[in-house]
């Protein structure tokens, strides 16, 4: 069994080139100062910083970034009330504000929730007679965006690499999906040392996260050997690194792995996208806005394994092998007993029901699914035809 991981220093700052320029590994946060002295030589001279309440300071990342934007005379507003599922009304209020104060750039930092909610900030900035709900309703295509930095503090969504940002419209339960060449972050900080104080739910969940989207997106109608072959890696790393993190949150190898996985995981699903667990987990946080948006798709899994597996035995078993080993073409059932026997091994054994879903929730879950904007597109790439009776059936079999 080849290790290696065992030849790399987690304290070497690897420059990893995307559509995104990544600085990756521990202590990558002090590259901000030189992203912020390149953007103060382009004429960037204010920035809105988009955030959650707490881990931009409890990280220590806000410290290094307050000081580069300082020594570069940067101006900069904060906006610091993005949540968890991030809502089109923050999206609207955060715009507005970095409207007013003349931001030329955004800089992220947190999970998927403050990158996203930058990503959506950072079309307005350019369009400002449109609106959050313009945008993720589709009532206009952008074309352009300001400059965005994407300071990344969790190892699961991979948004700091992609072009996709998700919000959602409260009043109309959608959660619907962007994807925009627009939006790529010009530069985006993955430094696993921003990472060691992540909760063990969290740490679960996000990596969980970083499983799904390679799954998708090796199984998708536009798959590719590209994709297959990063899930397998992620697959295989969060297999391996995902029990160290838990039994001991402050290992950084852990955590360095976890998240390169979870970067390659975003460039894997930027190129496979997704299709059944994201389609249907959206409608669930929709729904319940404070729900996990990690733990509703590892809920979804093990279902939504045993509907495509048919369909992409192959590419499924190769790809499983690392928490399902010894599968065949034939072994549907084997495949999603045993993915549920790995999530319940990393403590995720939760139900639907569990979460307060119940089976007259199914109907709505299931009528969210094909009329939130932007998901029947997801479903469309599914490798099987996504019926409703199908995403009932994945519903159902996930209370």
């Amino acid at each position: 069994m080849f290790n290696w991981e065992k030849d790399i220093d987690i304290n070497e700052v690897k420059e990893i080139r995307t559509r995104t320029t990544v600085y990756f590994g521990c202590g990558a946060i002090n590259k901000i100062e030189e992203i912020a002295k390149s953007y103060s030589s382009r004429g960037i001279d204010k920035v809105i910083v988009m955030s959650g309440r707490n881990a931009y300071k409890a990280t220590g990342a806000w410290d290094v970034v307050e000081k580069a934007l300082k020594n570069n005379n940067i101006g900069y507003i904060n906006y610091d009330k993005v949540t968890p599922n991030p809502t089109t009304d923050a999206i609207d209020e955060a715009a507005k504000i970095a409207r007013e104060f003349g931001a030329k750039a955004v800089i992220t930092i947190g999970g998927g929730s403050p990158t996203d909610a930058g990503k959506s900030v950072a079309i307005l900035l350019k369009y400002p007679n449109e609106t959050g709900s313009s945008l993720y309703e589709f009532r206009f295509t952008p074309a352009t965006a300001v400059p965005i930095v994407a300071i990344n503090l969790t190892h699961g969504t991979g948004s700091e690499t992609n072009r996709f940002a998700v919000a959602t419209i409260l009043e109309k339960n959608y959660k619907p999906a962007i994807a925009y060449d627009c939006i790529y972050p010009e530069f985006a900080i993955d430094d696993p040392d921003l990472m060691l104080g992540l909760s063990p739910k969290q740490t679960r969940y996000v990596s969980i996260d970083a499983i799904n989207h390679v799954v998708e997106a090796a199984t998708s109608v536009v798959a590719s050997p590209y994709t297959v072959t990063l899930a397998r890696e992620v697959i295989s790393l969060v297999a391996k690194y995902l029990p160290k993190a838990i039994e001991n949150p402050q290992d950084k190898t852990a955590r360095y792995f976890l998240c390169y996985a979870a970067m390659i995981g975003g460039v894997c699903f930027d190129n496979g996208l997704l299709h059944y667990t994201h389609a249907l987990e959206h409608p669930l946080s929709a729904m319940k806005p404070d729900f996990s948006h990690g733990l509703g798709l590892a809920i979804l899994l093990p279902a939504v394994i045993r509907n495509i597996y048919p369909a992409k035995a192959e590419t499924l078993a190769y790809i499983l092998e690392p928490i399902v080993k010894g599968l065949t073409p034939s072994d549907t059932e084997k495949a999603s007993n045993g993915v549920y026997e790995w999530l319940k091994s990393v403590d995720v054994p939760n139900k639907l029901k569990d979460e307060g879903f119940t089976e007259d929730d199914v109907k709505k879950l299931t009528e969210l699914a094909f009329t939130t904007p932007s998901l029947d597109g997801l479903l469309g790439i599914a490798p099987t035809k996504a019926t409703r009776e199908a995403v009932e059936a994945i519903y159902r079999e996930s209370l």
